[in-house]
């Protein structure tokens, strides 16, 4: 498989999963591009497709953490730009959820958005973030909880 036909074929996933890591479709688009030149940079020793497609989800997440990391520390002057198509939606759920995720830590918000938006196992977050799955399981229910007590207190699980 060529890596135009790889790009093809992963575009959507990366660019779904960076949206709910990142809440905002232009910093998804980012994080899509940002990973994707990396997967090419590695291409030569990634050329299977499950080889491949494993590499961007960990780049992915990973980018993200360090965008976040680099955006804590003052690295990045920019502020993200809520997502008008999300806020002008019809769907106040998606959106509560988008919010409450961003108050989540970097690494926690991207263990909660591979296990349950990926569908992800345990294991395979482990691998993907470098971390114990014991960790990732720790990290998932206290990111779990803390959604949860976010979105009672705004009132959208009622």
């Amino acid at each position: 498989m060529e890596f135009e036909e790889f790009a093809r074929a992963e575009w959507a996933a990366l660019r779904r999963t960076a949206f709910w890591l990142s809440g905002n479709w232009h910093t998804a688009e980012d994080l899509a591009q940002a990973t994707l030149i990396k997967v090419y940079a590695r291409w030569w020793t990634l050329r299977r497709p499950a080889r491949a497609a494993a590499f961007a989800r960990s780049t992915l997440a990973r980018t993200w953490i360090d965008w976040q990391r680099k955006r804590s520390t003052g690295e990045v002057p920019a502020e993200y730009v809520a997502d008008r198509a999300a806020e002008e939606s019809d769907v106040p759920l998606r959106h509560a959820l988008l919010t409450a995720l961003e108050s989540l830590p970097a690494v926690q918000r991207a263990v909660v958005v591979l296990r349950y938006w990926e569908d992800l196992p345990v294991d395979e977050v482990a691998r993907l973030l470098g971390r114990k799955p014991a960790t990732v399981r720790s990290d998932a229910a206290r990111g779990l909880a803390a959604l949860r007590e976010t979105l009672e207190e705004r009132g959208a699980l009622r």
